[in-house]
This record gives C-alpha cells, structure tokens and sequence, in this order.
C-alpha cells in the first residue's frame, strides 16, 4: 500500500470534520428557534450523561487502534487480525453497556423517552470503525459515506420539527442518521481485509492496553460533558445548559478547521515515521502544524471577541444572547487547546507515551472539576466555561514542557507574536467596521472578510512564516 497524499488526505479530513458539525450548524438557526433553549437544554444535558456509556463501550479502541493499524497498514494479513480483535474488544464492552443503560434509564425521574433514543450512540459506539480508515490513512471513506445520510438529517429536521413538542423527534433524527452514517462504513471493508484468525490470547493484551488509552479519554470528558452534566445538577436550568451548548457547537466548528483534521491525518503518518525512527521529519512536521495552528487560532480568537456581538443575535435569534459572552469567554480556548492537540496526536500518541499523557489529562480534569464545582454556583454557564479555559491552560503547559524537544515555548513564542499583532489590528478594524455597517447578515460577512484581508495583510507585512508555509502546501503535490 502506498502512502497517501498529506496534503490530499488534509483536505478531506477537514471536510469531514466540518461535515460532522455543520449539519446541525445549518439546522441551529432553525431549531434554536423552534425548539427553544429548554429542548436544546434537555437534549445536551441528557447527551453529556449518555457519553459515559459510550466512553465506557469503547475504552480507548478508536486511538489504539489507529495506532495499530498505522504500523501494521503495509502488511494485509496483519492489519486484518488486528482490526477484527480489537473490534471484538469494542464489540464486548459495548454489550456489558447495553445491559446497563437500561437499568440506568428505568431509575430516572424524567428524559425516559431521550433516554431510550440515545441508546443508539451506543449501537454507533459499537459499530464505529471510522479509525481503521484512518489508520489506513483512507479519509475518503469516513466522508463519502457520511455525506448522503447528513444531508438527509438536515432534510428530515427541516422537514419534521415543527415545535417543542417534537425535541424527541430531533433527538431521534440525529442520532439515527449519524448511526446509518457509521453503518455504511462496513460496505467497504471488504477493500483493506482477508481472511484471518482471531487469536483470543492477544485479547487481554489489546484490552490492557485500550484501558491506558481509555484513562486521559474519560479524563478529557470531565472538562467537555462533564460541564454539561455539571451545569444540569448545579443550576438545574435547561437554558444554562442551552447557552453553552450553543457557544460549543461554535468553538467544536473552528476546532475541526484548525487543528482536528490536521492531526487526526498527521497522528497516522507520524505512527508510521515513528516505526522507520525519521525524528528530524517527525518534528519538522510538528513544527509545520503548530505554525498553521497558531495562524488560524490566532485570527480565530480575535475575530471571534468581536464578530461574537453581531454573529449571536443573527445566527441563533432572540433569548441567545448569553452565548455572546460564552463565545467571547471561550475564543482562547483554539489557541491553548491547539497545542495539547497537536502534542497528543503528534508525539505522545504515535510516540507510546500515552501514560504520560494521561497523567497530564488527568491533572487538568481534577483543576476543571474543582473550577466546576467552585465556580458554576456563581456564574452558571460562563463559570463552566472559565473552568474549562484553564483546565486546558494547564495541559498545554504541562504538554510542552515534557515534550523533549520536539516543541518548546520558545518556538511557540517565535510563532506567536506576530500572529497576535496581526490579530489585534484585525481586531480593532472588525470594530470599526461593525460601527459602519449595521444590516445584519451582511454586516457579519463584512466583518470577516475585512478582518480576514487586514490580519493576512499585516502578516505579510510582519513577513510571517505561516504565510510561506501555507504557500508551499497549496503547491506541494
């Protein structure tokens, strides 16, 4: 097999990544004003519970196994063993969840009927074979197959969900449309496997070493559902919860054209380097990413604080306006989580030093959940959202200064500082520019193009790497 195009591979994965979070961004402006804040509320807090069935039903098989199946891709019967064992750990540990959720549901006060259409994020749990292809470096097929069945979602939504009444109804259009997507994965297998014997024995070992990737994955969830869950107990608000989710749909949006699909390709390649021990390529590459990160994250950040003001009230419509503060409260959230992303995926991960990092993980979980607790009390929503922001802080700290070498802070910094001088004049031109031209849509449009002209503008002024970087990507075959 031969390797992928990166720059080909990049593509794709970023279209995927936006694909599985534009859908309900088409459908947000609708839905936020049919259903309300208390639909989406109950929806988000009933959905931060049910992902710790699904956390469970996998363990850490969607990273381990990308990782396997990275360095075993040139060898068909070795890949094949591999996929087929560790898809029976899933398959296991999916069914022992299955067997709980129902008792889980029938102690329930309320959310029963929700409750009983999210056991299909477990079928989609078990059935989740998106990081085989990716191990194989094979994205096209996480897109293609997604695509018809999401569009269709947004049809059905459109279509069905007339009012409040029928949360369930959107609930049900959602999840069972990113069920067919990940069933339709299947269809192509028969492409990349051949016949092989499991062998039970190297079960034990493929499940000891799922639960070491499992550990910095359920610690991660304490700062992404765990807030959620959090904000229901705390304030016991459907609306909170609402607010917050609306401003994370947002920030998961610029995630995934910032640095998810950049990694989720590198991860495999860089398993792949690390096996031939190519170090000198593995932190070139490493370096390549940061840079492209912070200049996206950079202009992101600025841009969001204050398009934020203009883009709420339009996008999501009256009794949204929280979300403003959240957003704004959030924006340094792509900066500082892009360089524990582009650690994890790129070193520690293919590296095996997922020990390590799950002791960082877990570090900034325990700051998170004491943030929680400490400050949703006073500040609801945006006391989650602070939490949140420095419980990040301090992986990415904790990332970089154990990285031996293959990023420093003084790289960072060297990257860095002309990316925020260029991301403040944005800022203040973005300001003017909403002080100009107040006729809505539009005036978000202006803003972003101008803001986006003036920050690669002052870019190519300060003479940033970033700009040649990004040149020679468009250009590389």
């Amino acid at each position: 097999m031969k390797n992928p195009s990166i720059k080909k591979n990049i593509i794709i994965s970023t279209l995927y990544q936006i694909l599985s979070i534009i859908t309900p961004l088409i459908t947000a402006p609708y839905v936020s004003r049919v259903i309300g804040p208390n639909g989406i509320g109950a929806y988000s807090y009933t959905s931060s519970v049910q992902v710790y069935f699904s956390l469970f039903a996998a363990l850490g098989t969607a990273e381990y196994g990308l990782r396997e199946i990275s360095r075993a891709r040139m060898d068909a019967y070795k890949r094949s063993k591999l996929f087929w064992e560790i898809e029976l750990i899933s398959a296991i540990n999916s069914a022992v969840m299955l067997i709980l959720w129902p008792i889980f549901i029938y102690v329930q006060n309320q959310y029963h009927v929700m409750y009983l259409i999210l056991t299909l994020n477990l079928l989609n749990t078990l059935c989740d074979i998106s990081w085989f292809y990716d191990g194989l470096e094979q994205f096209q097929y996480t897109v293609t197959k997604n695509a018809i069945v999401k569009v269709a979602g947004v049809i059905l939504i459109l279509l069905f969900v007339k009012g409040p009444q029928d949360t369930n109804l959107y609930v049900l259009i959602m999840t069972a449309t990113t069920f067919l997507g990940t069933l339709s994965m299947w269809l192509s297998l028969k492409k990349f496997l051949v016949k092989t014997k499991i062998n039970v024995s190297n079960l034990k070992k493929h499940f000891r070493e799922t639960w070491i990737y499992f550990i910095p994955t359920i610690a991660t969830s304490i700062y992404t559902s765990m807030d959620k869950t959090l904000i229901g107990l705390i304030t016991h608000s459907n609306d909170e919860n609402a607010y917050y989710e609306q401003a994370t749909k947002i920030i998961n949006l610029i995630k995934a054209v910032t640095f998810t699909a950049v990694n989720s390709v590198l991860e495999a390649r860089i398993s792949f380097l690390f096996v031939q021990k190519k170090y000198d390529e593995i932190k070139q590459r490493l370096r390549d990413s940061i840079n492209y990160i912070m200049f996206i994250g950079v202009g992101v950040c600025f841009g969001l604080i204050e398009i934020a003001h203009t883009f709420v009230p339009i996008f999501f419509g009256s009794g949204w306006g929280k979300v403003v503060l959240i957003l704004q409260l959030f924006s340094p959230q792509v900066i500082i989580i892009g360089v524990s992303y582009c650690l994890g995926s790129q070193y520690y991960t293919p590296a095996g030093l997922r020990k390590q990092s799950a002791i960082y993980i877990i570090i900034g979980a325990v700051v998170n959940l004491i943030l929680n607790l400490c400050l949703i009390p006073k500040f609801m929503s945006a006391g989650a959202t602070v939490a949140s922001i420095i419980a990040e802080l301090t992986i990415s700290v904790l990332y970089l200064k154990n990285s031996n070498g293959y990023l420093t802070a003084q790289y960072i910094f060297k990257i860095l500082w002309k990316k925020v001088i260029a991301g403040g004049v944005m800022l203040l031109v973005m300001y003017d520019l909403s002080m100009i031209s107040n006729i809505g849509f539009l005036s978000v449009i202006f803003q972003f193009i101008g803001g986006s002209l003036i920050y690669v503008f002052v870019l190519w002024l300060l003479k940033d790497s970033s700009l040649n970087l990004l040149f020679k990507f468009v250009y590389r075959k």
